[in-house]
């Protein structure tokens, strides 16, 4: 080790932190220093390299934070990234399927599940319709210990729905926060979606 080798510039530390399964080949990791240690963070890319999107939902604008999609009284929010040059569908977020309150707290009806039309195509105030995704998960408190202790002998939990999933996909699907970034062509990054899931 050389004399002035803490003078070079560090790496960020590449965690452990899985994202969750359905951006699973969606999105390219973001290792950053200010990324935390119990923070996943990815750029939504498509499988054609597509990295700028038209943004569909279900759900409202929120009615003083005017760059926030949010649930309605009916159901949570529902969103998708779409690919302007072919229509492809990635989904950003399902409220009624994802995060810890979706898989161990909250149940829905299949009328919540299912009549969520995602009709509305997002603007910022700005007017802008196309982005970049930039999606921020945290698993805080249910990442580790927690949830391993609900695993029975064979590494499955229940959900609230009473159905049996691996841990690990649980674990991973089980973040209790969730922020949604939209980056304009100017590279200005306006928060679309923060949510609370715990």
């Amino acid at each position: 080790m050389g004399l002035f080798d803490f003078l070079k510039e560090k790496k960020p530390e590449v965690k452990e932190i899985l994202g969750p399964t359905y951006l699973d080949h969606f999105a390219d990791i973001i290792h950053s220093n200010d990324v935390l240690k119990h923070e996943w963070r990815g750029k939504i890319r498509s499988p054609s390299g597509q990295k700028k999107f038209r943004i569909k939902f279900y759900g409202k604008i929120h009615s003083e934070l005017k760059d926030l999609i949010v649930g309605t009284d009916f159901a949570p929010i529902l969103v998708y990234a779409v690919d302007p040059n072919d229509g492809q569908e990635i989904l950003i977020f399902d409220g009624c399927k994802y995060g810890y309150n979706a898989l161990f707290c909250d149940t829905y009806t299949q009328e919540q599940f299912n009549n969520r039309p995602v009709d509305n195509f997002y603007k910022n105030t700005f007017g802008d319709e196309t982005f970049e995704i930039v999606i921020s998960v945290y698993n805080v408190v249910y990442y580790g210990g927690e949830l391993l202790e609900q695993a029975d002998g064979d590494g499955f939990v229940e959900l609230v729905d009473g159905s049996m999933q691996d841990f690990k996909i649980a674990q991973r699907n089980a973040f209790d926060t969730l922020q949604v970034y939209a980056i304009n062509e100017k590279g200005e990054s306006f928060n679309i979606i923060a949510e609370e899931l715990a």
